[in-house]
Formats: C-alpha cells, structure tokens, sequence
C-alpha cells in the first residue's frame, strides 16, 4: 500500500529531477569553438593588452558569479560554462592556457573571432581593432593540433561520446564590415558566405570524429545598444514596434534562414550525426518584448547595464570596463550588459532554453 502511495510522488519527482529521469546525456568531453559570446579566457592570453581588449579584464567585469574579471565579456558565467555546469563538466579551460587537463573539455573560443578567414577582411579592405586572425577555420585548425594531447590512440571513440560547440559565429563579420563602412547591401550579399564558411566548418569536423554538434543561428543585431547608438536613424519607420532597427535585424533574419537550411543539408549529408539548431535571435527578441516575464525589470529592455551614454548606456570610447565606467547595482534585472554582450541572467535562460529545447531543435539533452 505504501508503495502504491508512494509512486504518483516518485512520478511527479522524476519529471522535475534529471537523475530520476535519466535525462542528461553521459558526454566523454565538451569542445567548444566561437568568440567573445563564448570565450573564457583565451583573449586574456592572446592580447591581454590590446586596447579593444583589455576592457575585459577590468572591473566590472565578472562581479556577478567570479568576484573578479577572467576575461569573459560579461558580468558572470557565459552560456558554455552554464550548460558544461548542467552536464556535470567543469567550467572548460581556454585552448592557449598551460598546465590545463583538457581530457574533458576544451575552449577555442576568442573574443572578436568571426566566421570567415582572415583573407577575406583583407582583401575588401575591412580593418578594425577588433579583428584578430582566430576566425573558425583557424580554431579548428588549433583543435586538430591539439587532439593527441585530448584523446591519445583512442580519437574516433572518444569523440563520438562528446559534444562539440559551435558559438555565434557570424556577427562580428557583419559589425566589422558595418564599421568600415560598408553597406547594407555589401553585408547582405556576404551572409551567403559566413553560412558556407560556417557549414563548412562543421563538414570538417563531422568527416573527422564528431557526431554531436550544436549549431546557434545569430542574434538580432538591430536590438543591440551598440548597433542603436552607431546607426541610429532620424527616421522612425526603420524601427520596429520593440524600437530595434530592421534593416539590421533582417540580416540576422537571413542569416539563421539560410543557417537553418544548412544545419538540415548537414543531416542529410551525415546521417549519423546529431546536430542541434540552436537560436539566439528568438530569445533576445522574448526577452525585449516581455522583459518582465524572465526576470528582466529595468525598464529599460535595451540599455545596457555598464556603459556611458545616452539613451542606450553605450559609449565605444567610454564603455565598460574603461576608467570611470560603472555597472547598474543589478545586473540580473538587465538584458544586455555592455552594449555588445548580455548579463549572466540572460546567458543563463537561453542556456537553459538550449538543454530542454525551448530555443533549440533538438535540445541538448536529447543527442
């Protein structure tokens, strides 16, 4: 009788308790590949003394969870140290840190990292203090140099049981392009190629030994207070109802489109595989139009939290982490955090949001 009364509980316990449910998938190791939206430290090692930089390692940055700046572009933890958190995995050691054990996991992730190579900003004259040679072709290339420390003799199995990570790649390609001055057009006309760089990125890694992959579409660039500050406009109808710019946000639109297709091509062609279609661009969009749903009560769903500058709290010359640049006394009650990046609020529903599947197909927990 007892345990007849007992059963209903142990159901309705199990549906909340991943253990119970045997839910969370047994990973080898965690791989992790993108820029600063993911970067735990790897730009603190590269140039910690770069000028575009080196705001990273200043207070506030960190305050949230580490009490200290670590080189990540946020307040707090970023998206992959919340899921490696999740599936029972310490937080991953950058690739270029010494004396690490990176037999379960590692991150290639660099700040300002972009999706297509180094050649190509050079050869359309595209210059910025942002862009570093560390684009997804060359951390891949790091990767592979670096497998026999990871795996040994023993690659092939080792790396079908693990989950390798894809960051937002494509971003910084269009803002570095925006910034140098070009056009709409010229950056409409380049998202063809970010795709094709990114989905051959994840062909080189699937012909190898991954079989776990999880691809994230582009964030909604026009809602970003440094993209609003830079481009804003005089004319009210190139913003939505949210007070984002669409012509920006249409990029993006286009953008995880076409990535959306890719990542069904991939399946087709690697059967075997698993790779997940994750989003940024439809959370961030939640969040700015029902901020107070998630937690999000500033008021101010697109200002960000550290920075100068009217009305968006953003200021290239006087940003966060520069010398008498201060943070909002709550960080959580915020979206953004710096203008480029978001608060570990965010960071931390979209991760979840990609483990249950809500902003993923299919979720994390599922490969």
């Amino acid at each position: 009788m007892k345990a007849l009364l007992l059963l209903p509980f142990l159901l309705v316990l199990s549906s909340f308790h991943p253990a119970i449910s045997n839910t969370i998938p047994s990973f080898n190791a965690i791989v992790s590949f993108g820029s600063s939206y993911e970067d735990t430290g790897n730009i603190a090692i590269l140039a910690p003394t770069a000028p575009a930089y080196r705001p990273f390692l200043n207070p506030p940055y960190g305050e949230t969870y580490f009490h200290h700046p670590t080189g990540r572009a946020s307040d707090g933890r970023l998206i992959i140290d919340i899921i490696a958190g999740n599936l029972g995995f310490p937080f991953l050691p950058p690739s270029l840190s010494q004396g690490q054990d990176f037999s379960k996991g590692v991150n290639f992730a660099v700040s300002g990292a972009t999706a297509l190579n180094h050649t190509f900003f050079q050869q359309n004259n595209i210059r910025n203090q942002y862009l570093l040679n560390t684009s997804l072709s060359v951390q891949l290339g790091w990767f592979e140099n670096m497998k026999p420390s990871i795996c040994n003799t023993t690659c092939v199995e080792y790396f079908n049981k693990s989950l390798f990570m894809f960051g937002k790649f494509g971003d910084n390609d269009y803002l570095y392009m925006l910034f140098s001055g070009k056009t709409i057009d010229f950056v409409n006309s380049s998202v063809p190629l970010v795709v094709d760089s990114i989905k051959s990125a994840a062909e080189r890694l699937l012909k190898q030994e991954a079989t776990q992959l999880v691809v994230p579409g582009t964030r909604p660039n026009g809602c970003m207070p440094v993209i609003l500050t830079y481009f804003a406009s005089t004319n009210r109808s190139d913003y939505d109802s949210l007070g984002c710019l669409k012509v920006y946000n249409n990029v993006a639109i286009y953008h995880n489109a076409l990535l959306s297709d890719a990542v069904k091509q991939l399946r087709v062609e690697f059967p075997q595989a698993k790779i997940s279609y994750s989003q940024f661009y439809e959370p961030i969009i939640d969040f700015v139009t029902n901020p107070y749903q998630y937690g999000f009560t500033s008021g101010t769903p697109l200002r960000a939290c550290c920075g100068s500058g009217e009305p968006y709290n953003y200021n290239l010359i006087a940003g966060c982490g520069q010398p008498g640049v201060t943070a909002c006394p709550n960080p959580s009650s915020f979206i953004n955090w710096d203008g480029v990046h978001l608060t570990e609020t965010s960071y931390d529903i979209i991760a979840n949001g990609w483990l249950n599947g809500s902003y993923a197909d299919p979720p994390i927990l599922a490969l």
